[in-house]
């Protein structure tokens, strides 16, 4: 209940034709639940269903204009319901609501899941979990080896063989965020073509094809109640696919904020990088490397692209606000960290 709160003006439904809905699908939902909305994220919105005897989640999208391919439910819901068989991170779901098909429940598409139980650490542990540098250090490996062992799962076996689009998944990515980028591109961020050049220059070939999570980041993993070394659960699999498992680092590492990091960087930060032990941006890219068998030749392409597909998508959700699409006063400021993300992406293109 920590990371909860009462639920926003804006992104609250209607409980009691969702509860109606669920309670034909689940046993022993006898009650409405109370309903609570989780505080972190900033793409699709995720609620606490705390029934008398039981805790579920329920997600939707969010109101407003929405990139075409994005906040797409039943995607996510597939994806993780094949994948928790042979990835034991994966929350159990439940049930899925396809608008179309059950009007006027939620005005959306959404589904429900089984509440993981642990620490998600978001910009800081609460004040019960104190890591010494060693423990810090231990985590943050342990939560790459996770990323490595996702990446070691065989699609077919998970039956999601048809999740991607084949090779050129670089390619794709870079023409698909410079797209999106421009489409979303408010008067007080820059224009960043020289950035999306550079990607389209630079881009190498796809290293391997693999199952990526797409927004790895701690606060998306859930550690063990009793041990906050252990990962328990990884979350939010909006943009899960098949496709290059260093763009996935890439995207993760552009997140990672280490302790010698400069204000604005330190401003953004919403997970705990910055502890005393916690290893750097390079050393993560290794030790990376080093258990998945790849090179880290290239780096610089992987940085540059995860800070510009990261500014891309504060600018999509910028948009939102600046468009009066949502008042939620938290994405007031993410045109400031669009353009700094923009200048920390010049600075490792030099």
């Amino acid at each position: 209940m920590a990371d909860t709160r009462a639920v926003r003006s804006e992104d609250a439904f209607d409980v009691a034709a969702v509860h109606k809905w669920l309670a034909e699908r689940v046993d022993g939902l006898d009650v409405p639940p109370d309903v609570r909305q989780f505080s972190g994220g900033a793409s699709n919105l995720t609620y606490l269903l705390h029934y008398p005897d039981r805790e579920l989640i329920l997600r939707r999208p969010p109101a407003g204009r929405k990139a075409s391919s994005a906040h797409d439910m039943n995607r996510e819901y597939r994806v993780q319901k094949h994948l928790k068989p042979v990835f034991r991170y994966v929350p159990e779901m439940v049930a899925f609501c396809a608008d179309h098909e059950y009007a006027g429940v939620l005005g959306a598409d959404f589904y429900v899941m089984e509440k993981l139980d642990g620490t998600i650490p978001r910009k800081d542990f609460p004040p019960e979990i104190q890591l010494d540098p060693v423990q810090a250090r231990t985590l943050a490996f342990t939560v790459i080896d996770t990323l490595v062992e996702l990446h070691d799962v065989d699609p077919a076996a998970a039956g999601l063989s048809d999740l991607g689009r084949g090779a050129g998944y670089v390619e794709r990515q870079v023409r698909g965020w410079s797209d999106r980028y421009r489409k979303a591109r408010t008067w007080n961020v820059p224009k960043a073509e020289s950035v999306m050049a550079w990607l389209d220059e630079h881009r190498p070939d796809d290293v391997k094809s693999c199952l990526i999570h797409n927004d790895y980041r701690l606060d998306n993993v859930v550690l063990a109640p009793d041990d906050p070394l252990r990962v328990v659960g990884v979350l939010d699999w909006e943009m899960a696919t098949i496709g290059d498992p260093l763009m996935d680092l890439g995207g993760a590492l552009a997140y990672w904020i280490q302790h010698d990091d400069p204000y604005l960087s330190q401003r953004a930060r919403r997970q705990p990088t910055h502890l005393p032990g916690m290893p750097t941006r390079r050393e993560v890219v290794e030790y990376y490397c080093d258990r998945a068998g790849l090179s880290a030749d290239n780096w610089a392409f992987y940085e540059v692209f995860g800070l510009f597909r990261l500014a891309a998508i504060a600018q999509q959700i910028y948009y939102r606000y600046h468009h009066k699409q949502t008042r939620n006063p938290a994405f007031r400021q993410f045109w400031i960290n669009v353009n700094y993300l923009i200048w920390r992406a010049h600075k490792a293109m030099r």
